[in-house]
């Protein structure tokens, strides 16, 4: 499953994973929390040796979420290194690792992120893009935030998801592009919404 930043990939894929009992992988967080930990560990990501030797030390990346990584600076981070081949090679290589390991405990999974179909799992059973503009996605991130208890202004909110859109869509390696023969989910309306065009998809595929 892919989609731009804010989406609604995660409400979605967690919907699916239990009702069509698949096991749940958000890509998404083990980008932050590689982010998280090469800003606490200071590494200095232009100097690509010192990157090769960080890599080369974490054996395995949690996939757990934690509410901590999904602050602002740790998003703009991740926005950062994710443009960067040798963390998205990374990051693709533990996704893989962690999908083998799965196949013995579940019949399926679903992922969600922003190059899965188009790249990571090129050769998956269903495709799904998730499609919302970019100003209903700010507005419920703005609203996320604020029931967070963090300051935040709605146009910054904005411009920083069609700034993200844009490094996306245009950087080089692994863009985000709708992948070859993927559904389209609109989710700008209301979940329920979302959920009918997903039963509808379904109905059409044996799982």
């Amino acid at each position: 499953m892919d989609g731009a930043s804010g989406s609604g990939k995660e409400k979605i894929a967690k919907y699916i994973a239990k009702n069509y009992n698949l096991y749940h992988l958000d890509s998404g967080i083990l980008y932050r929390r590689l982010a998280f930990l090469i800003l606490k560990n200071k590494i200095d990501t232009k100097k690509n040796k010192n990157l090769i030797i960080f890599l080369k030390s974490i054996k395995s990346i949690s996939s757990r979420t934690h509410l901590s990584l999904r602050k602002e600076y740790i998003g703009k981070e991740t926005s950062k290194i994710a443009k960067l081949l040798i963390i998205r090679n990374f990051i693709n290589a533990q996704q893989r690792k962690i999908v083998k390991n799965l196949k013995k405990s579940y019949t399926g999974c679903v992922i969600d992120g922003r190059d899965i179909g188009s790249n990571v799992f090129k050769n998956a059973r269903i495709k799904l893009f998730i499609r919302v503009k970019p100003e209903i996605r700010a507005k419920r991130r703005h609203k996320q935030l604020l029931e967070q208890g963090e300051k935040t202004i709605y146009s910054r909110i904005l411009k920083d998801i069609n700034l993200r859109d844009k490094t996306d869509i245009n950087r080089n390696i692994s863009p985000l592009v709708v992948p070859n023969n993927a559904i389209i989910i609109d989710n700008s309306s209301s979940f329920q919404k979302t959920v009918k065009q997903i039963k509808q998809t379904m109905k059409k595929i044996s799982i």
